[in-house]
């Protein structure tokens, strides 16, 4: 792979020396562009950096483990479930334009009932009737449901402007940069507060906040209300009932994507990317990027105009190290949270709950509260990827989020009886903080780190915004194209082009 590579770049370097790169001259398109990651955000990278270079651009996209990444499924009883990120809300436009470019299937699931527990009992249960559900609302907690409602709809409002300029061609050198263009200094300053401050600023009383937000946030982040705002707001619209999911698993997309792309995955871990000069006979100097990792044949390494690093960079354990150019800021490492999925086929102990007889046990969502000796984030039935016409009504497939595996005696606590038990470890997402700054996005001249964004908030859109951020700014980078970066007040300048 390193030799017919550097074949490559002897010939753009017979190009150049031919005067088609001389000075003043537009820059030749790249040669060869590499992705470290076939999740959601390199699939995506893969996806958005096809349509702005061309045909003409090699991608690479080099995969450790499976495509997908933490979209994933697991096998029970012959049918297969989502063990990684399951649902995606109705505006995510970039997600639902995938399904639709690769021809795949929308299915919404099964109607759910969600109850939320605090250790001894359910304080709140949801009926099969709308009306009740929305008087119990209104009993527990006043009006409180519907302000932060219409909080969430506040930001979503301003957060749907980033597909009206990604789709003008306009690029952003910074997480911070992305969020002020889509509302202003306070919008982006959301990374730098709490969830918890923000809903008490916006006259959410303590009772909704420990009673609904918190196990919301608990289940889709593992954390609580010190999370920051603006992936608090992401959390709270990830509890909306107008959510879906691809049918056959959410992974296809990714699969799906890297197809269209027409990129070449390389099973291998990349250890380290370098940054490398070679001389020109005319005196110049032609420059680029090493990327060397190993395979079950050995090691090996590739060169490459453009680098973008798809997986997350944590501390502790750096799985990339780079080499000949210093990373930007003291920021860029981050700790990751752990969340287990469990997926587990059996009966659910209702008692445990509440209910010693199960024929009156109806949720199937459970949340829970913060309270001591809780070992478990939620409970919820799970369904196939592929749904049946019938769902089972007594024994069938859980799915139990957790900080840590599920001891034996813990299952024991929560089913009566149980057949088959999958574990899945996840570094799902980042241990969120209103003090942690978040990462660069341009780690070098031409490397790219997609993952950034998750220190706003991470879900499969925000990975797909990022790709397509970083295909429009590196092309743009690449061919000067500077008065599409980080312009400032794209919102009015859109309208008087209208």
């Amino acid at each position: 792979m390193g030799r017919v590579c550097d074949l490559k770049w002897f010939l753009l370097s017979a190009v150049c020396l031919s005067g088609r790169c001389s000075p003043g001259a537009p820059a030749p398109p790249p040669g060869n562009i590499a992705i470290i990651g076939a999740g959601i955000g390199g699939a995506s990278a893969a996806y958005f950096m096809r349509q702005q270079f061309g045909k003409e651009v090699n991608i690479d996209v080099y995969e450790s483990e499976k495509v997908g990444g933490r979209l994933a499924t697991a096998s029970l009883g012959g049918r297969e479930y989502e063990t990684g990120g399951s649902v995606i809300h109705s505006l995510n436009l970039h997600m639902k334009d995938f399904v639709k470019v690769l021809g795949l299937k929308e299915h919404s699931g099964q109607d759910e009932l969600l109850a939320v527990y605090d250790g001894s009992q359910f304080v709140f249960e949801q009926s099969d009737w709308y009306i009740i559900n929305f008087l119990k609302m209104v009993w527990y907690y006043g009006f409180n449901f519907l302000r932060v409602q219409m909080w969430v709809e506040g930001i979503l409002d301003r957060f749907m402007r980033i597909y009206r300029y990604q789709s003008h061609g306009y690029s952003f050198t910074t997480v911070e940069k992305l969020l002020e263009a889509l509302g202003g200094a306070e919008f982006a300053g959301m990374t730098n507060q709490s969830i918890d401050e923000a809903l008490q600023k916006a006259g959410i009383s303590q009772k909704f906040i420990n009673e609904m937000v918190i196990p919301v946030m608990r289940v889709n982040y593992g954390q609580t209300v010190n999370i920051n705002a603006f992936v608090g707001a992401v959390s709270l619209t990830g509890s909306d009932s107008d959510l879906w999911a691809v049918e056959g698993g959410n992974k296809r997309v990714c699969s799906g994507l890297l197809y269209s792309a027409k990129a070449h995955v390389i099973t291998g871990k990349v250890t380290s990317v370098g940054f490398k000069n070679r001389p020109q006979r005319n005196g110049k100097v032609s420059m680029f990027y090493e990327v060397n990792y190993e395979t079950e044949l050995g090691t090996d390494y590739s060169m490459y105009d453009v680098v973008v690093i798809a997986v997350p960079l944590r501390s502790g354990k750096p799985n990339i190290t780079f080499q000949d150019f210093s990373l930007p800021g003291k920021n860029l490492l981050g700790q990751y949270q752990q969340t287990v999925s469990t997926l587990i086929h059996g009966r659910l102990n209702t008692s445990y709950f509440g209910y010693p007889d199960p024929r009156y046990f109806r949720s199937t969502t459970i949340l829970t509260m913060e309270y001591a000796d809780g070992f478990f984030l939620s409970v919820s039935a799970s369904n196939p990827v592929e749904l049946p016409t019938q769902m089972p009504t007594q024994a069938r497939v859980w799915k139990v989020f957790s900080p840590e595996p599920l001891t034996k005696d813990q299952l024991g606590q929560l089913f009566t009886s149980y057949t088959t038990v999958h574990e899945t470890k996840w570094s799902a997402y980042p241990r969120y903080s209103s003090r942690v700054a978040i990462p660069p996005i341009i780690l070098h001249n031409h490397v790219y780190y997609l993952n950034a964004i998750e220190w706003a908030a991470s879900a499969m859109e925000m990975s797909a915004i990022s790709a397509k951020n970083i295909a429009l700014l590196s092309f743009h980078r690449w061919y000067q194209r500077l008065d599409r970066i980080d312009q400032d007040g794209l919102q009015q300048k859109l309208k008087s082009e209208l």
